[in-house]
């Protein structure tokens, strides 16, 4: 039923700022926005190995009833380097939600507050690489 990872969206207040922070953090520009009224809308990145899409959605266009405040489930991206990672989204102005923590050998995880309100998650998982190794000899 659940085949595999397609989009992660998160909401903002100012798309273009949001834009200009992922786009440094991950070194590309979106691949697409989608404007409405001459703004945008929705911005979207492919990140990864997999080239998984990272939405954000322009908050206006939020489920009624979402709260504003960070929380609910977190979703983890493999990193080669944890803590450089972790540095890096502090560096960029993101606050820590859950400093590192080893979950056992080969499993680290942390998670930041980007500067829209959003949890992002980041992970060491040795199980991601297990798959990538076999399935691109990588």
């Amino acid at each position: 039923m659940l085949r595999g990872l397609t989009t992660v969206s998160f909401f903002a207040d100012d798309l273009t700022a949001a834009g200009k922070w992922y786009a440094e953090l991950l070194g590309t520009e979106p691949y697409y926005v989608r404007t409405v009224e001459g703004v945008p809308a929705y911005i979207e990145f492919r990140i990864g190995d997999y080239q998984h899409e990272l939405g954000f959605i322009d908050r206006r266009f939020a489920p009624h009833g979402r709260s504003d405040t960070a929380g609910g489930a977190v979703v983890h991206w493999h990193v080669d380097d944890l803590q450089a990672s972790f540095e890096r989204l502090l560096s960029l102005g993101a606050t820590a939600y859950q400093e590192p923590v080893e979950h056992g050998p080969g499993f680290v995880t942390a998670s930041v507050v980007d500067p829209f309100g959003n949890i992002l998650g980041v992970m060491y998982n040795k199980h991601y690489l297990e798959i990538l190794q076999s399935r691109t000899g990588a």
